[in-house]
């Protein structure tokens, strides 16, 4: 039985003044994603604390491994983005009830392919980075990396499951608690695990993979109890799987797979991105000898370089992410609602937020504390040196990265999956990755060139989603 239309109209989030609803909403979002980005990001400060070269190779072996578990577990992950959107409608519409069956739905699919996943990733990993690294200490510790974070892919796929229906219905602290629980757990897990502390084995890099995947699944069970409270079984039934139906499965799918094929083309773009840099690192300056490494050893400094600026750029898109899914919540409630003006009204109110928060972001990171973020990272002169300049590119990119994933997320509110989609095939395959192996190799540019493809992805996705937003025509998509 669906809940009368005036609960649903108080427990509505998109009322009062814009500013303050955004900000409402999207800091809790913030906070929460950040605090999970930070299970990688405190990885690769881990990383920097040990030996050389084994910190710059663990470093080097980061980004192209988190690439290949976002493309299996970000792409089941994406089902947040159909979950998200019908729940919003719902409940604005007053049906808490079907507002949680889509819940169960979403994560009775998250786990049944979560699993499957998981399998297919043990089989494909070795070959994957065979491919995409082309340093062998590299691989080797990537490999154990993964042998351990692929036991999370079905954690991290329902746990947005969760996420995506807290999120619909504007309880975006559920997640926030989650996160701030599994990754003081993971820091733990880290200092135990890859320096051998606590009685535990030194595992290294490998520890670093162990650590996130225990704590993914702590995560989860958090997400799980929230949900098991008796508010949540009583108003919306969370865990009547005899709601498991066909027909609302392939609603959330059909929002949701585009997605999906959205973020395995990002992932096999900056997969591609990765190997380039890997190249450079192979025929270029391979083996770069660095005076920090007792006894000359060497340093995959491009993969490594390339690595700490995703990282600490990676906060700043979780931000932008963040404030793009608030923004998703208020625009699909106001399209539940009946009030497409206030949909659009939300999401430019959203941009210009965006445009000054990160405005102020990016000049902290691409000018003012840019070297000292870098030093923090790591303590190898010749990763510093290379990273310096795409740093300082990317980081005044920043607000233009703000307005595009806002507005990305809010069509995925919207409904407009499809387009994004093909955005993400187009721009991924026919200029990311051609324009990197053009700036970076045959112009012979290095690292900068290679980084300079991805300023110009940035300008080109912004322009799209700005175009696409601007228009209007996502008003009327029926969910």
């Amino acid at each position: 039985m669906a809940l009368p239309s005036t609960v649903s109209a108080k427990a509505l989030v998109t009322t009062g003044s814009p500013v303050r609803v955004i900000l409402k909403l999207a800091l809790p979002t913030v906070f929460a994603m950040l605090t999970q980005s930070a299970v990688n990001e405190v990885d690769i400060i881990f990383f920097s604390r040990l030996p050389c070269p084994e910190s710059s190779t663990a470093q080097a072996a980061l980004l192209p491994s988190l690439i290949l578990l976002w493309m299996f577990g970000g792409s089941l992950s994406a089902i947040s983005v159909g979950t998200q959107a019908i729940c919003a409608r719902r409940f604005a519409e007053g049906k808490s009830v079907d507002a949680g069956g889509v819940l169960v739905n979403s994560w009775v699919c998250s786990l049944l392919a979560g699993i499957l996943f998981t399998v297919v990733g043990y089989l494909v990993m070795p070959l994957a980075l065979n491919a995409l690294i082309r340093v062998p200490e590299v691989r080797v510790a990537a490999l154990g990396y993964l042998k351990w974070r692929l036991l999370g892919i079905t954690s991290m796929a329902a746990t947005f499951s969760f996420k995506a229906f807290f999120d619909g219905i504007g309880k975006t602290h559920v997640h926030m608690v989650a996160s701030v629980v599994m990754n003081v757990i993971n820091v733990f897990l880290c200092v135990a695990l890859i320096f051998g502390r606590f009685g535990a084995p030194r595992m290294g890099m490998t520890g670093a993979g162990l650590a996130g995947a225990a704590s993914s699944w702590v995560g989860f069970a958090i997400m799980v109890a929230w949900a098991a409270l008796p508010h949540y079984t009583k108003h919306f039934r969370p865990f009547d799987v005899t709601r498991v139906v066909k027909g609302l499965m392939t609603d959330i799918l059909r929002l949701s797979v585009p997605s999906a094929v959205a973020t395995v083309a990002v992932m096999s773009g900056f997969a591609l991105f990765s190997g380039i840099v890997s190249h450079l690192d192979s025929v270029s300056h391979a083996a770069v000898l660095d005076s920090a490494c007792p006894g000359g050893h060497a340093e995959a400094v491009n993969g490594a370089a390339t690595a700490l600026i995703v990282g600490i750029l990676k906060l700043t898109f979780t931000a932008c992410l963040a404030f793009g899914t608030s923004t998703a919540t208020l625009v699909s409630q106001s399209l539940g609602a009946g009030k497409p003006e206030k949909a659009n009204e939300f999401g430019w109110v959203s941009v210009r937020l965006g445009l000054v928060i990160f405005g102020v972001v990016g000049l902290l990171e691409g000018v003012l504390l840019t070297k000292p973020l870098l030093h923090f990272v790591t303590q190898s002169p010749a990763v510093y040196q290379t990273a310096l300049v795409p740093m300082r590119m990317m980081g005044l990119c920043t607000p233009l990265i703000a307005v595009g994933m806002i507005l990305t997320q809010a069509l995925f509110g919207a409904g407009n999956t499809r387009f994004v989609m093909l955005v993400e095939l187009v721009l991924h395959f026919f200029c990311l990755v051609p324009l990197a192996w053009v700036f970076g190799i045959t112009l012979n540019l290095g690292l900068p060139g290679i980084w300079a493809s991805a300023a110009i992805y940035v300008l080109l996705l912004t322009s799209a989603m700005v175009w696409k937003f601007r228009r209007g025509d996502w008003q009327t998509i029926a969910i």
